[in-house]
């Protein structure tokens, strides 16, 4: 039996670009995977199943069955995914899933495989699945195709509050298009600031660098959202950002006792999740 990890990711910085002429908007982002995962579970059977400990999620509008879908003629296992990581909330449960197929692919769990452009699968499964194949975190360009990996990275912690809400990312792109914002060049990102103030370890230089460009528009159309930013700031939690497009908020601590105290002073309303988790370790993290 073999058992992958599929981490949840915050995005520390989300620069929404131009719009292309292919329709979909450029960005550059600095993602992190985080201990807080789902779990792919692949075992030897007599013929392919696939199941899913969320009966909502168990069929083929999985990204996880898409994966193995994808790969080609269905082997012999039984695939099962226990989900840990919220749905509809800017994580990247889904993604990460898929990759999670795709890296247990790489190492033969499916058999011998023959040579792939792993990259181009990976995009063609969702922008978000080329991250994850990194195992680390990395800068995201393009629309989710090119990632160049940061390396080692700390173990900071993280505090994440799910509101009881889905955001639609693609009409988050919307609501922000109708804003006049600045096109910032790449020589003036602040991704690259993050990516390189993250290869250096320097948490009060990250934590002054965390920028989401959908964070203020979503904020405003979504109550559930602004009550949850309001609450981690009362919980003083001063570099509170949205996850992605949303709906999930995080903030940082450079130590355990640090987000700790935010969660022992956090007063969420009913229905409000939480989850307290770090950055996960890497292949190379000393």
């Amino acid at each position: 039996m073999l058992s992958v990890a599929a981490p949840a990711k915050i995005n520390l910085t989300l620069e929404v670009l131009a719009r292309r002429s292919d329709g979909y908007h450029g960005i550059r982002s600095v993602m992190v995977p985080l201990e807080l995962a789902d779990v792919l579970i692949i075992e030897p059977s007599t013929r392919f199943s696939f199941s899913c400990d969320r009966a909502d999620l168990d069929g083929e509008t999985n990204l996880a069955y898409a994966a193995v879908r994808a790969l080609g003629d269905c082997p012999a296992v039984r695939v099962e995914l226990r989900k840990r990581i919220p749905v509809q909330a800017g994580l990247g449960g889904g993604s990460s899933d898929a990759a999670a197929v795709l890296r247990a692919a790489m190492s033969g769990a499916f058999g011998a495989s023959p040579d792939r452009d792993w990259l181009r699968l990976a995009r063609g499964l969702g922008s978000d699945v080329p991250f994850f194949l990194a195992e680390t975190a990395a800068l995201v360009e393009g629309t989710g195709e090119r990632i160049t990996p940061a390396g080692s990275i700390p173990q900071w912690h993280v505090l994440i509050v799910k509101p009881p809400v889905a955001i639609s990312t693609a009409r988050a792109y919307a609501q922000l298009d109708t804003r006049d914002r600045p096109q910032r060049s790449r020589r003036d990102s602040i991704s690259i600031a993050m990516l390189e103030a993250l290869q250096r370890g320097t948490f009060d230089e990250v934590a002054a660098l965390l920028q989401n460009d959908f964070h203020d528009t979503i904020a405003a159309h979504s109550p559930e959202i602004a009550a949850a930013d309001r609450a981690l700031r009362a919980a003083g939690a001063s570099n509170a950002l949205l996850a992605g497009s949303g709906s999930c908020l995080f903030t940082l601590a450079a130590d355990a006792q640090g987000i700790a105290d935010i969660n022992d002073r956090l007063d969420l309303p009913a229905g409000f999740e939480r989850f307290v988790t770090r950055f996960a370790a890497t292949p190379r993290w000393l």
